[in-house]
């Protein structure tokens, strides 16, 4: 339970896993070096569900734009937020540029963060956090 806590933003947001790895492939604009990093990409690795991982991560890369209120673009774009997850713990945000500034006029200084794969679906909610 958190207490002295209060709600300034939630985002959720679903991906196809099949439109992911079109986008993925797609030779005219490749989105990876556009929305991950390289220690994201390290982390999630080059394992048979590889897909299925950077369809969570964007889904909730997604999300917490959302929860800022401020999509992409704008000044702020898919590599200010950082998705990682150390094994056995829940996945963290880390913010830079234009959305961490985003979060800092918000007044958020926390995330909660789930994300879940099912059906060839990945979906993230993100909920920002403040005093």
């Amino acid at each position: 339970m958190l207490t002295g806590v209060n709600v300034i933003g939630h985002g959720i947001d679903l991906v196809e896993v099949a439109q992911l790895r079109r986008w993925i492939e797609d030779p005219r604009d490749p989105l990876i070096p556009r929305c991950f990093g390289q220690a994201e990409l390290e982390e999630i690795g080059d394992g048979p569900d590889r897909i299925e991982r950077l369809a969570g991560r964007f889904a909730a890369k997604e999300a917490v734009l959302k929860a800022l209120g401020t999509g992409f673009g704008a000044g702020v774009a898919f590599t200010d937020v950082v998705i990682s997850r150390a094994p056995g713990a829940p996945p963290e945000v880390q913010l830079a540029g234009g959305a961490a500034k985003a979060a800092a006029a918000l007044g958020v200084n926390a995330w909660r963060l789930s994300i879940s794969h099912s059906g060839g679906l990945a979906m993230a909610s993100a909920l920002a956090l403040g005093p």
